[in-house]
């Protein structure tokens, strides 16, 4: 008998891995492909936060704050963690990135002036990227969350991610 190709310990990070190949090859055929996600409305208070309005900030206002983390949190792991992993570790073999390391490129900046241009650019690239999803060649890698989400609670993830920062 021959050993498999394929270890059985690899097949679930050989899954993820083809997931999306496997959806794009899905739409390619016609068929449509099955959401790996579920988008849940997080019941979190966010009561506590100051109020942001409808216009959405250009810098994330709750960097800091403790208890826009505490919040923040709660909104990630009923919503974000079914790809990114609970508390947003990546070592639960999630199939999306790891966000911890998205500011750090940032904190390394000793200018204050470019370290803050970089991170309002961080902020904007978060914001962007949680309001209206990743999608690729058809395939959507994140979804957009616009509408689900209300400001306080994608700056309040943000802040929680940067806490947790490696």
């Amino acid at each position: 008998m021959t050993a498999p190709l394929i270890s059985p310990v690899r097949n679930a990070a050989l899954g993820r891995a083809l997931r999306p190949l496997l959806l794009a090859a899905g739409l390619a055929l016609g068929s449509a492909p099955a959401q790996a996600y579920e988008v849940v409305r997080p019941d979190v208070d966010l009561s506590a936060l100051p109020p942001l309005g409808d216009a959405w900030r250009d810098d994330n206002p709750y960097r800091g704050n403790p208890v826009a983390v505490a919040a923040g949190r709660q909104v990630f792991n009923q919503a974000c963690a079914q790809c990114h992993g609970s508390d947003a570790d990546p070592r639960q073999g999630m199939p999306a990135p790891d966000l911890r390391p998205l500011h750090r490129f940032c904190q390394r900046i000793p200018s204050p002036e470019l370290k803050g241009a970089c991170m309002r650019d961080n902020d904007a690239f978060f914001a962007t990227s949680v309001r209206f999803g990743k999608v690729r060649v058809g395939v959507v890698h994140m979804p957009p969350w616009q509408g689900i989400l209300p400001q306080e609670a994608v700056w309040a993830v943000q802040a929680f991610i940067e806490s947790v920062a490696r």
